[in-house]
């Protein structure tokens, strides 16, 4: 077994792990409306911390608009392919699994709205009652997909100064949406660690399926 798919599934265990403790563990009716929160004196302690900060949540919500264009650009990228080839089977393995990641984050995001673990910690503007906020899907999509696309840009771009570059501009990124919605208030600390967890278990099993040889892939640099 790829030790990608080792990391995702010790990943996931710990992901089902952390949310039932999350369910379980000092839960208390700590979040707007009654809403009960579990590991309250934790998420409390953070959220007293830092409080509400609209104006980081406004900089930071973007971002994931800017990930779901990336993903966008790599489902063009890979119709043209299928279009100059003739078949799914000659599209490159990196694009095709590229959009099942996409999918299966959006499939995991609609899960968990209706799936409810957490309530944010505060009603947004426009909002009349908390929305779902565990995991942190806008933290997940954003580390999933740009992730991904740093792995990419070792296989599909020869000068090694743009590849450095865009790998930059991704990790910029991610870093500035992890450290932006732990701090914004939108959500509460253990939201953004299961949003973690999640992208973890999501890009491990993506760099195993990418890193496994197979004949029909077109594009092999690193």
């Amino acid at each position: 077994m790829k030790k990608g798919y080792v990391i995702s599934v010790i990943s996931l265990i710990a992901f089902f792990a952390f949310t039932f403790i999350v369910k379980t563990v000092n839960v208390a009716m700590i979040g707007p409306a009654g809403t009960s929160v579990g590991l309250a004196e934790i998420n409390q302690a953070f959220y007293d911390h830092y409080g509400v900060n609209l104006t980081i949540y406004e900089l930071i919500d973007p971002m994931m608009y800017l990930a779901i264009l990336v993903a966008a650009f790599f489902g063009v990228m890979g119709l043209v392919q299928l279009i100059k080839r003739k078949s799914l089977l000659k599209v490159d393995r990196e694009i095709v699994g590229l959009g099942v990641l996409f999918i299966v984050s959006m499939i995991i995001y609609a899960l968990f709205e209706k799936v409810i673990i957490n309530y944010r910690p505060t009603i947004m503007p426009g909002e009349t009652m908390p929305e779902a906020s565990f995991p942190s899907s806008h933290t997940m999509l954003v580390i999933v997909i740009l992730g991904a696309a740093f792995m990419l840009a070792g296989r599909y771009i020869d000068k090694g100064a743009i590849r450095s570059l865009i790998r930059a501009v991704c990790a910029l990124i991610i870093a500035v949406t992890v450290t932006g919605r732990l701090i914004c208030g939108c959500h509460w600390l253990t939201d953004i660690i299961a949003g973690l967890l999640m992208s973890i278990t999501l890009l491990s099993a993506y760099y195993g399926f990418i890193s496994t040889k197979a004949g029909n892939s077109n594009s092999t640099r690193e």
